[in-house]
């Protein structure tokens, strides 16, 4: 089994990061301060807002993608995998809701909007909010590897990204 390096995750990160501040500091600010909000507060507008966001930041992404080897998509696709699987909770979907595909397509949400919302999430699931969905975070690279490689990428990690895969996030 494979796992994400430090500097694959280090990367990974900054990747989003760099994708997330092209958008200027307004969605910015509204991310961050959707990991550092009061749990009790609603927050149905600014998820909305930021999913809107995803898609620019996922068409950034995909603008430095066009010069990555195969094997650096398979080392973001393994970063992502693994973080989904990490979040793959029963605490984290009891906020977020849905069905598995539903609860998957949240993490993707949680994971596309950065480190700092995505560790607060996983110190504190209330952190999540429900009904937010990123779909095409969940598989972007490897979809872009499919598209640039004409092949799905095998990430040799031996875990899954799809919901209730994670046998320690789902207790008994």
């Amino acid at each position: 089994m494979t796992s994400p390096t430090a500097a694959e995750e280090a990367r990974f990160w900054a990747m989003l990061e760099d994708a997330w501040t092209g958008l200027g500091p307004g969605p910015n600010e509204v991310r961050r301060a959707l990991a550092k909000r009061d749990v009790s507060a609603e927050v149905t507008e600014e998820a909305a807002e930021l999913e809107e966001h995803l898609d620019h930041v996922l068409r950034s992404l995909a603008r430095v993608c066009e010069g990555l080897s195969s094997e650096e998509l398979i080392a973001l696709d393994r970063v992502v995998e693994r973080k989904l699987y990490e979040i793959d909770r029963a605490d984290v979907q009891a906020v977020t809701d849905g069905s598995d595909d539903g609860f998957l397509y949240a993490r993707g949400f949680i994971l596309g909007l950065g480190q700092e919302f995505y560790e607060a999430v996983a110190r504190d699931p209330r952190v999540a909010v429900e009904d937010a969905w990123c779909e095409d975070f969940c598989y972007f690279f490897a979809d872009v590897h499919e598209e640039r490689f004409g092949v799905h990428p095998e990430t040799g990690s031996g875990i899954s990204r799809e919901s209730v895969s994670n046998q320690a996030g789902w207790p008994e």
